[in-house]
């Protein structure tokens, strides 16, 4: 059995997270959680006002973040936030590419202008904001890239291929940085959230839609939290996953089982 002092900490002290999206849903509640465990938390996101609303609860309950505004679709504005973080606080220690958008649009309905702006947010974007931490994590040797990609990737999702196919190109990549980046003890992971009470998905259903998914298709029988995907994200970011890479995590009540 491996010694007490040997057992490594799901604690984030001294460490460096950026969240983007972190203005609300599962991007928010990362942030506060990681800033809870003890990260220094840079708090991205397109909009200011939602930033600040996070940051705002982070400061409150004694933690220390750094507001970034910008449009990661645009890989300047993604450089500069990253920039902003290492050059307040030296070093980026985990990254979760959290931003993203979803709507249903079916094949047939389908306009290039979704079909860009789905893969420009989803999928460019994440691009170049892992592309502007990587050489920071290799010079310090080390480092946690966390995709929010989806079950939509795992399962399809009907209604809406552009968006199945953006987080389906989430999962190859991660696959594919794992493997590039762990000689420097660079791990990535992606997580698969399913069904997620957020906004996005009360725009996108509504109250009753989304109660009526709850009771007739997921296992569990309910929606789950913002926060409940924090944890997971929050044990990736931390020690305990310094052997785990390459993978994807579903946590979606249940639902790949019934392959929904």
């Amino acid at each position: 059995m491996m010694a007490t002092d040997q057992r490594k900490s799901a604690r984030l002290d001294g460490k460096v997270a950026v969240i983007t999206g972190a203005g609300a849903g599962m991007g928010k509640a990362e942030a506060i959680f990681m800033a809870e465990r003890g990260a220094r938390v840079g708090v991205q996101d397109i909009s200011r006002e939602a930033a600040d609303a996070t940051a705002a609860e982070i400061r409150k309950a004694g933690g220390e973040c750094l507001v970034l505004v910008g449009d990661l679709a645009k890989p300047a504005e993604s450089a500069r936030n990253m920039a902003e973080v290492e050059a307040k606080w030296g070093a980026i220690d985990v990254l979760v590419n959290n931003a993203g958008i979803h709507e249903f649009k079916d094949s047939e309905q389908m306009d290039e202008a979704s079909f860009d702006r789905m893969f420009n947010i989803n999928v460019k974007g994440l691009f170049f904001a892992t592309q502007a931490v990587i050489k920071g994590m290799k010079a310090r040797n080390g480092g946690k890239i966390i995709n929010i990609a989806s079950t939509a990737a795992l399962v399809g999702q009907a209604g809406s291929p552009h968006y199945s196919g953006s987080k389906g190109a989430v999962l190859a990549m991660t696959k594919s940085w794992a493997k590039e980046l762990a000689p420097w003890k660079i791990t990535v992971n992606a997580i698969c959230p399913g069904p997620i009470m957020t906004d996005m998905v009360i725009r996108a259903r509504g109250i009753e839609g989304a109660k009526k998914r709850a009771e007739t298709e997921i296992p569990l029988r309910r929606y789950g939290e913002p926060v409940e995907v924090a944890y997971l994200a929050g044990f990736l970011a931390s020690a305990e996953s310094d052997f785990i890479t390459g993978q994807a995590m579903a946590i979606n009540g249940g639902t790949t089982i019934v392959g929904i």
